[in-house]
């Protein structure tokens, strides 16, 4: 009836009974906003939420939830929900709040450069240098400074978000580009060479940014790993 409503009005609909159904679905598709009960035949949507995004499948999100589960409203919102309707709702009430998270996620992308930076980041260092993501420059200790490109910065961010970690070539693509992205190793080694020359030229330690053959990347300040 839900999916029925949503079309009339417009939409297109995917529609789901369980939670591995659905995280299947979204493992492989790309999806504008997901309605999700709280209650499914084979886990919680709480717990498909989470999934979802330790996979960095990033989606606007409704929560249906009973009238007198207030609990449960809150605790959607802290993770990370976009909005929550009670049960019984209006179509009409649904629509307006399905158009409202939408507007607001298509806002939010103006400062959102890949797909795990945004333009709001903190400065931060990375092998020597300061990157200013709202700039999308970088500044060294010889004086200069020089632009960077957006993926590059991508790359940046998730290698120091995840220090002394081996990094795959799939997990560095997934987080930058997304996961749905139809983006080859190659493309990503390209990247990897113009930060690696960028910070070459002006003479940064780039011995802690290293490349483990056959598997992906490590980014490591304090020597730790070998």
């Amino acid at each position: 009836m839900v999916a029925e409503q949503l079309e009339e009005s417009g939409m297109m609909t995917q529609v789901f009974h369980t939670v591995a159904n659905a995280e299947r679905y979204l493992s492989r598709n790309f999806a504008n906003l997901m309605l999700l009960d709280v209650d499914l035949p084979d886990g919680n949507g709480f717990d498909l939420f989470e999934n979802l995004k330790k996979r960095n499948i990033n989606i606007p999100v409704i929560f249906f939830t009973a009238a007198n589960e207030e609990l449960l409203k809150v605790r959607g919102l802290d993770m990370g929900g976009d909005d929550y309707i009670t049960k019984p709702f209006s179509f009409p009430e649904l629509i307006a709040r399905i158009n409202a998270v939408l507007r607001r996620a298509e806002t939010a992308k103006d400062f959102q450069i890949t797909q795990n930076a945004k333009l709001t980041e903190e400065p931060f260092a990375f092998c020597g240098a300061e990157i200013n993501p709202l700039r999308l420059e970088a500044a060294f200790t010889d004086g200069e400074t020089e632009k960077i490109g957006r993926k590059e910065l991508g790359i940046m961010i998730y290698m120091v978000s995840n220090p002394g970690t081996v990094l795959t070539r799939r997990s560095l693509i997934h987080a930058v580009w997304g996961v749905h992205a139809d983006v080859k190793s190659r493309s990503l080694d390209q990247y990897i060479v113009k930060i690696r020359d960028l910070l070459a030229r002006h003479q940064c330690p780039i011995e802690h940014f290293r490349t483990i053959h056959g598997v992906g990347y490590i980014y490591d300040e304090s020597g730790e790993s070998k």
